[in-house]
């Protein structure tokens, strides 16, 4: 069977953007600023996701147009041995993420009802807190909307990499940066928002310590879809033609954009109407809806809002979906139209139990987690990590002359900074993806 490529460099570029921007970017990025001294920490985060992040994505996608397999497989095609367990663990790491993901998205999707209902068009945090946690912990109506976005998600990765994933993409990524934009715009126009600008501008770096540097670490690798053979398997759909190098930049460059417009959006509406910016994940689902109570027209820029947390976590989650699908269609012979609908309610079922320990099964503990936080924590302390580790030195030691001529593939010539994109992937990325890694085990 032939292989599928993409239509269009723009299609990629958009399609792997799209895979890196997800809740991450405008849920968790902006809270973390918030925690760790705004304008410092944005100062950390870029660098190093133009070091390190940019880095480890160029060697996923190396791996994947050079072996042209999913994420198993492309280990298994250009070494063998014992590396295709580094693709296992990717594909692992999809298979559990996509399963809380999902359920976390549909409370997107439930939001977005709310807003247009005008149930959450109420001022006081404490009653939105209350709605929140009665809406989470219900045992029902969670996994309905978890089982629209899943439905949603495999729709797109059936249709296949051009007519589903590229397509969807060209649509969904447009129309988020214009929510964004339209969002920002009401948030910086808001009577005080300009110190929300301030915060997120000017540094403090009084309140950097060496977790600052972790979190925003944590956060420019993860936010980037880096370690679980999301962007091997986009990169197996590219063309020899393309520039990958620029493609990384370019896909880096958007996925940082939205981190910092969603910065825009969020910490000058909490300050205009003097919330806390560090109020956590809560900012989201809790402060954000009494800040949009207070606005004028505030239930259609809460719609608007959630429907962008929506579009995000559909571009993140097709992606995910189809690192598992790619293995099935390339190594097992399954037809992407079974492949997609079977894993999708296999991992539709997976997250029904990460949604139930939210309520009626709070009080089941694993290592003395919740069931969600335990997938959360296998998948973002372990696979992850371990992939991202693994596939730098992978790249910077076991394939780096293959590496160097792939980078070149599109016009012969080896460009002049390809000396440190070696050096971050044989020694740096390592060193501090291993920091994340036992950072995230509690070592240290």
């Amino acid at each position: 069977m032939k292989r599928e490529h993409w239509g269009s460099r723009l299609g990629f570029i958009l399609a792997a953007a799209g895979s890196a921007v997800g809740l991450g970017n405008i849920w968790k990025f902006p809270y973390m600023a918030g925690e760790n001294g705004g304008g410092a920490f944005l100062i950390i985060y870029l660098a190093l996701v133009f070091t390190i992040g940019i880095s480890v994505m160029l060697a996923e996608f190396v791996i994947g147009r050079m072996s042209e397999k999913n994420a198993i497989g492309a280990f298994a095609k250009l070494k063998g041995g014992l590396w295709p367990v580094v693709g296992f663990f990717g594909v692992a790491a999809a298979f559990i993420i996509l399963s809380f993901y999902s359920v976390v998205a549909g409370w997107t999707i439930s939001y977005m009802i709310k807003s247009l209902s005008g149930a959450l068009a109420i001022e006081d945090p404490a009653a939105l807190g209350n709605i929140f946690g009665d809406f989470i912990s219900d045992p029902v109506s969670p996994l309905i909307y978890h089982a629209i976005f899943m439905a949603l998600t495999v729709l797109v990765v059936l249709a296949g990499v051009g007519s589903g994933i590229e397509r969807a993409s060209k649509i969904l990524m447009p129309a988020l940066f214009a929510l964004l934009i339209i969002l920002i715009i009401r948030s910086v126009t808001l009577p005080g928002g300009e110190e929300g600008v301030a915060f997120l501008l000017a540094p403090d770096f009084s309140k950097v310590t060496w977790n600052t540097v972790s979190d925003a670490l944590s956060q420019a690798f993860f936010s980037l879809s880096l370690g679980m053979g999301a962007m091997i398997t986009y990169g197996s759909y590219l063309s020899k033609k393309e520039n990958i190098a620029s493609s990384a930049g370019w896909v880096t460059l958007l996925d940082t954009a939205v981190a910092v417009m969603a910065g825009l959006l969020i910490l000058p509406a909490v300050f205009a109407f003097g919330f806390d910016p560090s109020a956590g994940p809560g900012l989201t689902f809790i402060t954000l809806p009494a800040v949009f109570a207070h606005m004028p027209m505030g239930s259609v820029f809460a719609f608007m809002f959630f429907l962008l947390l929506a579009i995000a976590a559909l571009t993140s989650a097709v992606s995910i979906l189809e690192v598992v699908v790619a293995y099935f269609v390339d190594d097992r012979g399954v037809s992407r139209k079974t492949a997609a609908i079977v894993i999708g309610v296999i991992i539709f079922a997976l997250g029904i139990p990460s949604s139930l320990s939210l309520g009626v099964m709070s009080d089941v503990t694993f290592f003395g987690k919740s069931f969600f936080d335990l997938m959360d924590f296998i998948s973002s302390n372990l696979l992850l990590p371990i992939g991202g580790l693994f596939i730098s030195l992978f790249v910077g030691w076991v394939i780096w002359g293959k590496a160097k001529e792939e980078i070149a593939a599109h016009n012969g010539i080896v460009p002049a900074w390809i000396s440190a994109w070696g050096l971050i992937v044989k020694f740096v990325a390592p060193v501090a993806i291993a920091f994340i890694l036992l950072k995230g085990l509690g070592t240290f």
